[in-house]
């Protein structure tokens, strides 16, 4: 899939927050809007957003952009989308390399067109070196889809003889996935009051804090972010064991 290893820095620990963008839709239904000025104003909250995440200590943000059941979405939306996305990687990437964010997608670039694929992987190279916060932006996107790719990768290495199966370990499937070398995160938001978690991250999300929240995604700002993050401080982790 051409994914990005990514390093975490060694001197600050990681807080991975990732997030669920969902609302845009009835956002610009409660306006009598278009869903697709809803996305349109999804796109300024994700830039709040990682502003914000850099201005509350958050080292890694993972952005569930667009899954990979939307592709069954309505042909004028999701060709929105795309636009919004070509917008986003010609304009928003160049700032975002200067104010130190290593970007990197994952998800299924196969279905993407190739001027989109191409810049993707401009930015990713661009920004490949910064440290300052690291955005993964999960793009035509599917944790089962995810998982199976890992297993066909691992079932080709035991195949080949690369791999004795009695070897396969829980580390060897997260190295197998897009998201290796990314600590699992720490937080996963979803706005719009929805309780679930739609087929994102399903093998990293396995002990992460979960926060809902009842505001649609064009209204998220730093405030709801630093609410959530509070609540998370608050939580006792304990990871299947027991407190202390």
């Amino acid at each position: 899939m051409g994914q990005n290893s990514l390093k975490t820095s060694t001197d600050i620990e990681p807080l991975h927050v990732a997030i669920i963008m969902d609302g845009n839709g009835r956002w610009a239904k409660k306006r009598f809007l278009p869903r697709t000025a809803g996305h349109k104003k999804g796109a300024d909250a994700v830039r709040r957003c990682i502003e914000a995440a850099v201005e509350l200590g958050v080292t890694h943000l993972t952005l569930f952009g667009f899954s990979s059941e939307n592709w069954k979405r309505p042909e004028e939306e999701v060709s929105t989308l795309m636009g919004l996305l070509r917008h986003y990687l010609a304009n928003e990437v160049k700032r975002l390399h200067s104010e130190g964010v290593c970007i990197r997608f994952i998800g299924d670039r196969t279905r993407l067109s190739n001027d989109i694929v191409e810049a993707i992987e401009e930015s990713e190279k661009l920004t490949e070196k910064n440290t300052t916060l690291y955005l993964t932006i999960a793009l035509s996107y599917g944790g089962r889809a995810e998982l199976l790719h890992a297993t066909k990768e691992i079932a080709k290495k035991v195949k080949d003889g690369q791999l004795d199966p009695e070897a396969i370990s829980e580390e060897t499937i997260s190295q197998s996935l897009y998201t290796v070398d990314t600590p699992d995160p720490d937080l996963l938001i979803r706005t719009s009051g929805e309780q679930r978690v739609s087929n994102f991250l399903l093998w990293q999300l396995a002990y992460t804090e979960f926060v809902f929240m009842d505001v649609l995604w064009p209204d998220f700002n730093k405030s709801h972010l630093e609410e959530a993050l509070g609540e998370l401080s608050g939580r006792d982790r304990r990871y299947g064991m027991i407190s202390g």
